[in-house]
């Protein structure tokens, strides 16, 4: 199940889940952005469908930011002309949840929600104050790097 949308200009092939940059889009409520322009739809893999009137496609903001600069240089020889600028595109991260039409909902798979890793405890200390000795009763010696001897002088 695939949609071909236009945003920005440009047309997107999308499936529901699928993560895209689009060019940046004022966010709608709660962060949601729906396509109206919907130049066609596929209901099944390899298939290629209509355009639709009523389909809509569905997505939510995932991030907001700028591109890599580029930038353009303009030169003109033997004129001494010499232009350069840069520029910065902005752009909107847009996360595909639904592609529905004709009566169908196609919708992505929930993300699951991130856990955050639990802190290491401290080392815990005996009741006298001393940190406990592991099993082996062993303490970590210190390597301590070996100072290298001298060559001896050769004689003549």
């Amino acid at each position: 199940m695939y949609a071909v949308i236009r945003a920005g200009g440009k047309q997107y092939r999308v499936a529901p889940g699928d993560v895209i940059r689009v060019e940046s889009q004022g966010t709608g409520t709660d962060g949601k952005i729906e396509f109206s322009d919907v130049l066609a739809v596929s209901g099944g893999e390899g298939q290629i469908g209509k355009p639709q009137a009523e389909a809509r496609v569905v997505g939510e903001v995932v991030e907001q930011g700028r591109e890599k600069k580029i930038l353009v240089f303009h030169y003109k020889r033997k004129k001494q002309y010499k232009k350069l600028r840069g520029h910065r595109q902005g752009f909107t991260a847009v996360r595909i949840t639904e592609i529905a039409f004709d009566g169908q909902k196609f919708t992505a798979p929930e993300l699951p929600k991130k856990v955050a890793k639990p802190k290491r405890a401290a080392p815990a200390e005996a009741e006298d104050g001393k940190p406990e000795v592991k099993a082996s009763g062993k303490k970590k010696a210190s390597k301590k790097p070996v100072a290298k001897k001298a060559a001896p002088k050769k004689k003549k």
